[in-house]
């Protein structure tokens, strides 16, 4: 009987045993059909915030980086991207280095194509005035052609015959006798061709403006001191000051779409930029298009600038630089219209880790008084940091012109010379306008 109750205890024992590995074996059937039911019992084990490591570094850059995707408006997301201080490059739009325009297309990966878009082009401009997309200056009727000649002229022999002028400072030449040309001539310009350009009632037009705009493009290794090694993006900063400036509340169409792809390159420039010269300061970043974002003007038109004495043509040519001429123009056209059309871009939002959606495009216009240049601008990306822009086919892009005289001398109280192209191709770039209008 001992022996029986002993069998049998031993039983109930492997019986008890069996039912708990049966019911451990249908709980992990459970486990593994709903995976989704269960919850973590701790949270995730994290870099530190604070350490040197690499994965700490990233984490504190993918933190930042939720800031600005998160930020609740613009202003707080530019604030985010401007507020961290480091040495940076100032670009001069108006620089005396030697093939400064290759350097300029690097730094802002723009290509430059020759001639204007096909809106200007003579076959361009009967195509479209067909279907009616924007207005030409064959819309204007000879009387008022004639009109904006004879307000020209005028206004030319107003500051270098009707006055009388004192001798103007060391390299002060342009600006006194042109920049008040230059004032009386856009404003009249613009006033005049609001008939023929509603667009052009609801601007803006702002004189001496202040452009700013911040980016990185390209990384290095810190040579020296105790970030010794760290890698660094290279920082860029745009001060721009235009002579004048139209701004729109609706944006220009685009010359080209967004994915065009452009037959010119982008010239790659692997030295540091030290070497063209740049040089380096710190101080607060800045993003402006000349005026605050709540501005209902915030789409650029029309640039205007007044090149310096220093710059001027007949220096170049004494110093034996005449092939410089143009590509300083170039220069100058493509950093200021860079940061003009950027800091537009990132009024709306976009920046390098969220690029832009639709192209944003802006004119310019760069005188020395006399001779006239005249640029279109189309930015297509602000992916320019080293993580976005490794995958990144597009660019932006840049047309140009070669310098157009407007007359030959001014000789007494006549004008000699007036070219009548010149105003023409003034006048068709304040004519260009969004389809809607």
């Amino acid at each position: 009987m001992a022996a029986f109750c002993v069998r049998c205890v031993g039983n109930s024992k492997l019986t008890n045993y069996m039912q708990l590995k049966q019911v451990r074996i249908l709980h992990n059937e459970v486990l593994a059909q709903s995976p989704t039911a269960l919850s973590p019992l701790y949270p995730p084990i994290l870099p530190s915030l604070t350490a040197k490591s690499k994965a700490a570094k990233q984490r504190r850059r993918d933190e930042y980086y939720k800031k600005v995707y998160a930020a609740p408006s613009v202003q707080e997301k530019i604030r985010l991207l401007t507020c961290l201080q480091r040495l940076k490059y100032v670009v001069n739009t108006q620089t005396s280095a030697i093939n400064a325009d290759r350097w300029y297309q690097h730094f802002t990966k723009t290509a430059y194509l020759s001639g204007l878009p096909e809106h200007f082009t003579n076959s361009g401009m009967d195509q479209v005035a067909e279907t009616g997309d924007i207005v030409t200056s064959k819309a204007l009727s000879d009387p008022d052609f004639e009109e904006l000649k004879s307000l020209f002229c005028t206004a030319l022999l107003q500051e270098n015959f009707y006055m009388r002028k004192r001798t103007p400072f060391l390299y002060r030449t342009i600006e006194h006798y042109f920049s008040p040309f230059l004032n009386n001539a856009v404003s009249a310009l613009t006033t005049l061709l609001a008939a023929q350009n509603p667009l052009l009632k609801e601007s803006s037009l702002d004189f001496k403006p202040q452009v700013n705009f911040y980016w990185m493009r390209g990384e290095r290794v810190v040579p020296r001191g105790h970030r010794k090694g760290s890698v660094d993006p290279i920082r860029f900063q745009i001060d721009d000051h235009p002579h004048s400036q139209i701004r729109v509340p609706k944006q220009l169409p685009e010359f080209v779409p967004l994915d065009y792809k452009v037959p010119a390159e982008v010239p790659v420039i692997k030295l540091e930029p030290d070497r063209l010269p740049l040089f380096k300061r710190q101080y607060d970043n800045h993003i402006f298009i000349g005026t605050k974002v709540t501005d209902p003007c915030v789409y650029g038109h029309t640039q205007f600038h007044l090149i310096s004495d220093r710059m001027h043509r007949g220096r170049l040519t004494k110093a034996n630089l005449e092939d410089q001429i143009e590509v300083r123009l170039r220069a100058n056209a493509i950093s200021s219209l860079f940061a003009w059309t950027g800091a537009q871009a990132m009024y709306q939002g976009f920046w390098s880790h969220e690029d832009v959606t639709r192209p944003f495009v802006s004119q310019c216009v760069i005188t020395d008084g006399k001779y006239y240049s005249f640029f279109c601008y189309q930015l297509n990306t602000l992916a320019l940091c080293v993580e976005t822009d490794c995958n990144n086919p597009r660019k932006n892009i840049c047309w140009g012109t070669e310098s157009m005289p407007l007359y030959d001398t001014v000789e007494e109280n006549d004008v000699k010379g007036f070219n009548d192209d010149t105003l023409k191709l003034l006048v068709q770039f304040l004519l260009y306008r969004p389809k809607a209008l």
